[in-house]
């Protein structure tokens, strides 16, 4: 490489930030601009610009490059309640990543892609292991600590880079890269909004990477909210990513636009900074671009400034010896300290979520059965590293007590596999290909597998003799070759069809395939078409039942625990949603069967989301539950399990009990749809913010500085916590406040502060809150801006959103939202209630909105007519229908509306084909509702009465 020392300004560390990135921008050529603007920037060796590469996975540890330290997932991590401990962790991925950015700086780059901040106002969804839960405050300071620590404390260098994920509404697999999520003014602002705000205006985050998802009609990644409000109103001055494949998926999944130019240009213009995409289509599409006019060289400029402007704070550009982050030592990685806060982080993260007693059990209590298809196992995630150990609950049940004290069982089934049409055992072929075949002449020399059940088709098969999972290989092939069940495709999971003999089964791969057997007896996909009596059958011999030797287990021990839950890569994870929030029908057998042969039970969920157990709540004495922990998983629970360790882990999601209590998976609307604790109005199982401890807490002396508030203000509210029990212990003391009066539909109660404390046995503290009047604030959809309503707010503080302790109420004195005013154009998205409609784009600006299925209904309260008026206009599109809107007098009820015009609208030959239409109205004096009736295919994006 070219010496570069001190050739050129950028190079000058004492010099302003600004003007060293705007020099070396200026020297770049316009090639080289286009060859930088991709997740791997290339090397400019006449410049000294090295390779460098955006992303890094890093969500609950560093992931990918090789051994790291892994903690729980992060919906475990936010089980802790502790923003501290978040901020420490953050701290080791950084050091960690630092140390693998020194071994290979071209390829293990410091932007890391974590935290992820999208709203988990669904359990179903497939990725809820990686975020923080339902609610945006306490996702927001978890994630904000996490990015501090991540970022360090330098004011001006980064030990690494955050980059916050996925910008927004993400909450779902099914059809992520096309689907259109419907979020309102009000949803946006006081809900998906508020999770991401707090990381990047305190936190000072330095990336942001956009969803797959499109928001109210435009795909993520052409959301101009990036640079409106991101970049705008929250001031963030790092960059931008698109996620994989998004920016070619404009093209091809969203069909949002008709070329890879126009859609890298408009990406470009959104504020996406870093394309994370085939780099070769990419610099074509970029090249296209700037040939067809869609992209200046100018907006190149713009987005590099903003990704050098975060390489240059990594301190890539500077001597080692000003930068404190540039030489973590290799002792770092995997140091017994991170493993100390690793285990720290698994066992905060617990919850015991139901104890009659039974717990802390006897390291003297006698013998204990440990059973369940998770107890041997420390199952990792798609995100996670690579730990350098593992230990399981086994094997931390096995250090804690005596090991001839433990018996332990799978509860799996065993079984041998024939084949229907020739009645040979399938077997192993010697080799290192060890194929899967149907060879065998008798049942002793067939191959004995143990059979998961995880519920809903999907089944894993492994080999006992050689401890591996069957496997397709990529020519369809299968092999008992894999040591896990895990991958982006998860080729270990077979299902099994009933045949119309109704004893033998048809064999189906991962993809729902039919297997059949070649002339070799290898199993292979079945080629051709499917039908009823096509493919291989076979019959399955059971060897060992699993839930009797379990039940066997249970009966000759003191007691039983019994841990079940889900493997992160099979019925829920990225690409695919969950099919219900129940356990595997196969584990509430086995819980079910072993809590019958022994009353003294534990049932240990070890799991990436919340689960409806309901007989399992109602039986059982004592449950527990943890997200999939990482390497000191095993610790945890046994440390919890006998008492070494007292749980304080709060929920961080509601566990509903069944799905019945769930709207639809898209939809987005939790206020209307009584979704999270802050809207649902049912009887939950467990509600947020639960979890029990092994001692007791009393709340007492709840106190204000401040017998009322007025806007800009704020009230010390502090209560004094008291260790009543005989355990030292943490408690997590949650503060909530309600709006008792409003003008729209309030949350029953929001989380506005949280600490969580030690105390031991005996001991008080006061603790104490600082509560904003800001923190108050709805979203005024009648002057779109946020608004502090003067009111009394009720001041509950308590270990869990249903079990609050202490209550006050505070006057406050905000404003009075006025009456609706329709003399100007209103945004059709401002209404107050609504039926039966979404919310579409509006090309010529904004959204607008639409039926679901040609009768709809949007709703304006409280407007002020004055002396009346006498027209009605609106900008609307009828597409190739057309259509007509009733305009009515709206009394609160779908059955006695005053119709007082209806308005027909034309087709305009498109969805975004927009003309204006009016008519006369009268009959409209004085203060009064107004609703839309929309009918057809009718779409509004503004209308005014005058």
């Amino acid at each position: 490489m070219q010496d570069t020392k001190n050739t050129f300004l950028y190079q000058n560390h004492n010099l302003p930030l600004e003007d060293r990135v705007n020099d070396l921008i200026s020297q770049f050529t316009l090639d080289e601009k286009i060859e930088l603007m991709c997740q791997y920037q290339t090397e400019i060796p006449r410049l000294g610009v090295k390779k460098y590469k955006h992303g890094t996975e890093g969500a609950h540890g560093i992931a990918w490059l090789g051994e790291a330290t892994v903690f729980p997932q992060n919906t475990g991590l936010a089980c802790t309640w502790n923003p501290e401990l978040m901020h420490e962790i953050g701290s080791v991925i950084g050091d960690e990543a630092r140390i693998y950015f020194g071994r290979d700086p071209a390829i293990n780059g410091l932007t890391v892609w974590a935290p992820t901040v999208d709203m988990e106002r669904d359990p179903r969804w497939g990725r809820t292991e990686e975020a923080y839960g339902e609610d945006p405050y306490l996702t927001g300071r978890l994630s904000t600590e996490l990015v501090k620590g991540m970022q360090g404390d330098h004011p001006f260098y980064y030990k690494t880079v955050a980059t916050l994920k996925h910008f927004y509404g993400n909450n779902n697999e099914i059809d992520r890269g096309t689907a259109s999520v419907s979020i309102d003014p009000r949803n946006k602002w006081e809900y998906y909004l508020k999770a991401f705000e707090p990381a990047f205006r305190e936190g000072g985050a330095g990336s942001m990477m956009t969803a797959y998802n499109g928001i109210n009609g435009t795909p993520c990644n052409l959301n101009n909210e990036v640079n409106e409000i991101v970049k705008g109103r929250w001031g963030m001055d790092g960059f931008v990513v698109g996620d994989a494949g998004d920016v070619l998926g404009t093209v091809m999944d969203h069909g949002y636009v008709q070329s890879y130019a126009e859609a890298v240009a408009r990406t470009v213009k959104a504020g996406i900074d870093s394309i994370t995409d085939d780099q070769d289509i990419s610099f074509r599409a970029i090249r296209d671009a700037l040939e067809q006019g869609l992209l200046a060289e100018s907006d190149l400029d713009h987005a590099l400034r903003n990704t050098f402007r975060v390489r240059f704070r990594l301190g890539e550009f500077d001597p080692a010896e000003v930068n404190p982050y540039s030489h973590v030592p290799e002792s770092k990685l995997c140091a017994p300290e991170h493993a100390e806060l690793s285990l720290t982080a698994a066992r905060e993260s617990v919850v015991l979520l139901k104890n009659n007693g039974l717990l802390p059990l006897r390291k003297d209590g006698g013998t204990i059965a440990v059973i369940g298809p998770l107890a041997d196992e420390a199952f990792t995630d798609w995100y996670s590293g690579t730990p350098p150990y593992r230990v399981t609950p086994l094997q931390g049940v096995k250090e804690t007590v005596a090991g001839s004290l433990v018996h332990y069982k799978s509860g799996l089934d065993r079984i041998v596999i024939r084949s229907v049409t020739t009645g040979k055992y399938v077997g192993v072929a010697t080799g290192e290909n060890a194929v899967l075949v149907a060879d065998r002449d008798n049942v002793q020399e067939a191959e004995v597998f143990e059979r998961t059940d995880w519920g809903w088709g999907s089944t894993t098969l492994r080999s006992l003799n050689l401890g591996k999972f069957i496997t397709e290989t990529d020519e369809g092939i299968l092999t008992v070759t894999a040591q896990d069940a895990r991958g982006w495709f998860v080729k270990e999971v077979f299902s099994f069809e009933d045949t119309s003999t109704g004893d033998s089964f048809y064999m189906k791969s991962w993809e729902g395939k039919r297997l059949s057997l070649n002339d070799k007896q290898e199993f292979t996909l079945l080629a051709g078409d499917e039908s009823s009596d096509t493919g291989e059958s076979f019959y399955i011999e059971e060897v060992q039942d699993g839930i009797k030797e379990a039940v066997n287990a249970a009966k000759s021990a003191e007691t039983a625990v019994v841990i079940v839950g889900n493997n992160p890569f099979i019925n829920g994870k990225e690409t695919i949603d969950r099919p219900d929030i129940t356990l595997p029908a196969y584990q509430q057998e086995l819980i079910q069967a072993v809590y019958k042969a022994n009353p003294n039970t534990v049932v240990v969920i070890v799991g990436s989301y919340p689960f409806a157990v309901n007989w399992e709540n109602e039986h059982i004495p004592s449950i527990i539950y943890t997200s999939h922990a990482g390497q000191e998983l095993g610790h945890a629970v046994a440390d919890v399990l006998y008492g070494d360790y007292n749980p304080a882990g709060r929920l961080n999601m509601t566990w509903y009990s069944s799905v019945s209590q769930l709207p639809a998976l898209m939809d987005y609307d939790i206020i209307e749809g009584k979704r999270t604790y802050q809207y649902f109005d049912g009887k939950v199982l467990y509600p947020f913010g639960h979890g029990l401890s092994y001692t007791n807490f009393d709340y007492s002396g709840l106190s204000l500085s401040r017998s009322e508030v007025k806007e800009d203000e704020c009230v010390r509210v502090s209560v004094i916590v008291r260790n009543t029990g005989e355990m030292d212990g943490d408690e997590v003391v949650q503060l909530y406040v309600r709006a008792n009066a409003s003008r729209v539909k309030r949350p029953l109660k929001t989380l506005k502060g949280f600490k969580r404390i030690h105390l031991h046995a005996g001991e008080e503290e006061t603790v104490v809150f600082e509560l904003k009047t800001s923190e108050l604030a709805i979203w005024d959809v009648t002057r779109d801006r946020y608004c502090v309503e003067s009111g009394i707010y009720t001041v509950m503080i308590g270990c869990s959103s249903e079990d609050i302790a202490v209550v006050a109420t505070i006057p406050v004195a905000g404003e009075v939202i006025p009456p609706r005013c329709l003399d100007e154009a209103v945004r059709a998205v401002n209404y107050d209630s609504y039926s039966r409609v979404y919310i579409d784009e509006c090309r010529e600006g904004g959204e607008s909105v639409r039926t679901v299925d040609g009768n709809g209904w949007i709703s304006f309260h409280d407007v002020e007519f004055g002396n009346g008026a006498s027209k009605f206009e609106a900008r609307v599109s009828g597409h190739i229908l057309g259509g007509e809107i009733a305009i009515s007098l709206d009394s609160g009820t779908s059955e006695e509306q005053q119709i007082i015009a209806t308005c027909q609208v034309l087709p305009t030959g498109g969805r975004q084909a927009w003309t204006t239409v009016s008519l006369p109205v009268e009959g409209l004096p004085g203060r009064r509702n107004v609703r839309l009736t929309l009918k057809g295919e009718v779409q509004v994006s503004w209308f005014r009465m005058v």
